[in-house]
Order: C-alpha cells, then sequence, then structure tokens
C-alpha cells in the first residue's frame, strides 16, 4: 500500500517537473523569439549554399573554401546589380512617393464617380461615397481641397436649439491619407519588433556566418542533433531530418529562382505597358515572392494604384498582367524547378502565414512556409505516409 502511494506521488511529481519545465522552456522560447527564426533562416540557406558545396566538391573544391566563396560572391553579385540599378530605382523610387498619393486620390473619384457599391466596401469607403455637399442659399461653406479635389473639411450653417451657430461637418478622411496613417502604423509596428538598423545588420551578418559555417561540415551539427533524442529514435530522427533538409534545399533553390525570374518578368511587363517607377515595383515584386500566397498580392497593389496615374483601364491591364504572371509561375515554371512539390493545403499555408505574421510580425512571416513544411514531413513520416529516406535521397536533384 505504502509502495503504491510512493509510487503515485513520484509520478505526480514527475508529471509536475515536465509541466514546468515545458512552461520554462516555452516562456524561454517566447523571449528568444527573434534569435529562434533568425537561426532558422540561416540554417535555410545554409541548406542551399550546402547544395553549391556539394557541386563544387566534385571539382576537388574543399568544402572550407567552396562555402564562403559561394555566399560570398552571391553577396558581391548582389552588390553589383544594385550600383549598377541604383540610380534608376533612386530615380523612380522618388517618383512612386510622389506619383502614389495622387494615384490614390484618383481611385477614389473613380470610385466615387461609379457611385460606390462593392469596390467602395473593399476598399474601406463603404459610407463616404457620396459626392461633395453642394452649397446652397443659407449656407456657408468652407472647402478645402487637395491636389485631387476631394472635400476635405465643410461647415454647414443650419441651426442648431434656436441658434445661428454654424454646426462643423467633420468630412470623410480620404483613401489616400487612410493608407498613408496605416502604412505609417505598420511601419512603426515593424520598427518596433525588428529594433534598430543595427539590430537588423547583425541579423543579416548572423544568417550570413550560420550559412557559412553550417554549409563547411552540415554533419557535425547533424550529429549532434541526433545524438539529443533516444537511442531507439535515433534512426527515425535521422531519416527525417534528411527529409526536411532535401526538400526544403529544393524548395529554397526555386523559390531563389523564381524570385529573380518573376523580378525581372514584372519590371519588363509594367516597362511595356509605360507603368510609372517599374523598376522599384519589379523589384518589389522579386522580393514578396519569397512569401507564396500573400507576398504577390501584396507587390500587385502599388503597382495597380500606380496605373491608376494615368487610367483605369491601365490599371486593369496591369492586374490582369500580375493575374497572368502568377497563373504562368504556379502552373508552368514552378513544376519545372521543383518537380517533387511540398504538395501543402493552400488554406493551411494561408492559415499558418497568418498566424506566424500576428505572433511572430515579419520574421514569422518568412519562415512560415518552411517551417509549415517541416512540421508536415515529420508528421508524415512519423505517421508512415511519407517516403523512406534513401528514396528522397535517391531524387535529389
Amino acid at each position: 500500500m505504502n509502495g503504491s502511494r510512493e509510487g503515485q506521488r513520484y509520478d505526480a511529481l514527475r508529471t509536475a517537473a515536465a509541466v514546468v519545465g515545458l512552461a520554462v522552456a516555452l516562456l524561454l522560447l517566447w523571449h528568444t523569439r527573434t534569435l529562434v527564426l533568425t537561426v532558422f533562416l540561416g540554417v535555410l540557406f545554409a541548406l542551399a549554399v550546402s547544395s553549391g558545396v556539394d557541386r563544387l566538391g566534385r571539382w576537388k573544391v574543399p568544402r572550407g573554401v567552396a562555402a564562403p566563396l559561394i555566399v560570398f560572391t552571391f553577396i558581391a553579385l548582389v552588390a553589383a546589380f544594385g550600383s549598377w540599378i541604383g540610380p534608376t530605382v533612386r530615380e523612380q523610387t522618388t517618383e512612386l512617393r510622389t506619383k502614389l498619393p495622387e494615384a490614390l486620390g484618383k481611385l477614389e473619384l473613380w470610385v466615387h464617380s461609379r457611385g460606390g457599391g462593392v469596390i467602395a466596401t473593399i476598399i474601406g469607403l463603404g459610407e463616404d461615397v457620396s459626392p461633395p455637399p453642394t452649397v446652397v442659399a443659407g449656407d456657408s461653406a468652407t472647402i478645402a481641397r487637395g491636389d485631387t479635389g476631394v472635400v476635405v473639411a465643410a461647415t454647414d450653417s443650419a441651426k442648431v436649439g434656436g441658434t445661428g451657430a454654424a454646426r462643423p461637418k467633420a468630412a470623410p478622411a480620404s483613401l489616400r491619407d487612410r493608407l498613408i496613417a496605416q502604412i505609417g502604423g505598420a511601419g512603426r509596428y515593424f520598427l518596433h519588433l525588428l529594433g534598430s538598423t543595427l539590430a537588423v545588420l547583425g541579423g543579416i551578418v548572423l544568417v550570413i556566418f550560420l550559412a557559412i559555417y553550417l554549409a563547411i561540415d552540415p554533419s557535425v551539427y547533424r550529429r549532434g542533433l541526433i545524438h539529443l533524442v533516444p537511442e531507439r529514435a535515433r534512426a527515425r530522427t535521422e531519416e527525417i531530418l534528411t527529409a526536411i533538409a532535401v526538400t526544403l534545399r529544393k524548395w529554397l533553390v526555386t523559390q531563389l529562382i523564381a524570385m529573380v525570374v518573376i523580378g525581372a518578368v514584372t519590371t519588363i511587363v509594367l516597362m511595356a505597358l509605360k507603368v510609372r517607377a517599374a523598376v522599384p515595383l519589379g523589384i518589389l515584386a522579386g522580393l514578396l515572392e519569397f512569401v507564396p500566397t500573400l507576398g504577390p498580392i501584396l507587390s500587385s497593389l502599388p503597382a495597380i494604384a500606380m496605373g491608376f496615374v494615368d487610367s483605369p483601364e491601365k490599371a486593369l491591364a496591369v492586374a490582369i498582367a500580375y493575374v497572368g504572371i502568377q497563373f504562368i509561375e504556379n502552373h508552368l515554371l514552378i513544376p519545372i524547378l521543383m518537380r517533387e512539390g511540398l504538395d501543402l493545403p493552400p488554406a493551411l499555408t494561408i492559415v499558418m502565414q497568418a498566424l506566424m505574421a500576428i505572433v511572430f510580425g515579419v520574421l514569422g512571416l518568412l519562415v512560415a512556409v518552411p517551417m509549415l513544411a517541416a512540421i508536415m514531413i515529420a508528421t508524415r513520416i512519423v505517421t508512415g505516409h511519407e517516403r523512406t529516406t534513401r528514396t528522397i535521397a535517391a531524387t535529389e536533384v
């Protein structure tokens, strides 16, 4: 009887210790979330660098030389491209900052001219689509117009309670003012999350050197990670790590190639359509291509708005062009580059991106898809729905 009670107490203490340990681990993870996500990005890029190192190894180039050679060559190419295209980007970015408010104003006037409706509701003008008030006898109106002609202030001399005091009417905020305010708020949120410029640069340096050191000798870190699990589970753990590494390496290389292709094609298409600031808009499309599903949508919005600088017809043409580019990418480019896809459910991908963005901010959005892929690969192997390591390794590019 005493032995049974002691056993129960031991189990209770062990359970309590496990719960406390889990709580401490989660608390530590939360306080170091930025570092953890940055390290995950470093590991992700190390997989791509390791692929190049393996190829250079066929030419008898030592891994200790190949890894930094690949990383710093890539940095040099990016810097050279930036120096070459820098003046054009600077000039067109200035034009973009100047013309984008004008484009938003024209978009709002176009919505007003059509009485609002569904479009006004979508872009947030649901109750503010009535035309500017008409000045009649007995009314005094003070109307301040910006460069877009949108009414921003008005007063009505209607008597309130028998007095002749003018009653001010609060004019609705324009679409341009709303978006600029929201962008400013988002910018402050991102700055608060990422910290100072020095912290951002420190994160970039950490990712670079993690990619180099992990690519030089990945087996050391893999063996160390495997030895953290019980011996009976090491074979399955090695299988999971190999499957994750192979798939994420393919995904990342595919994404990098797609970023370059989409950025170049978008720039050419926008130039053909004679859209202002085509180069920075194309670069933005290439960069946001790293964020599947949401990235292309976000990159299309300023381009469509810039189309309204000239006409609604051009904005429609830009929207059609972006849809066409994404259709070609999803049904032609990506299948060619990555024969073995991640096979992630689209709805689950969007939910994961939204969740990671809300909880962890920008870094969470960047790592949402590869993290979801790693979780699903591990789950499929554990449940027996994934191929063996040998089969996966045999298909590696």
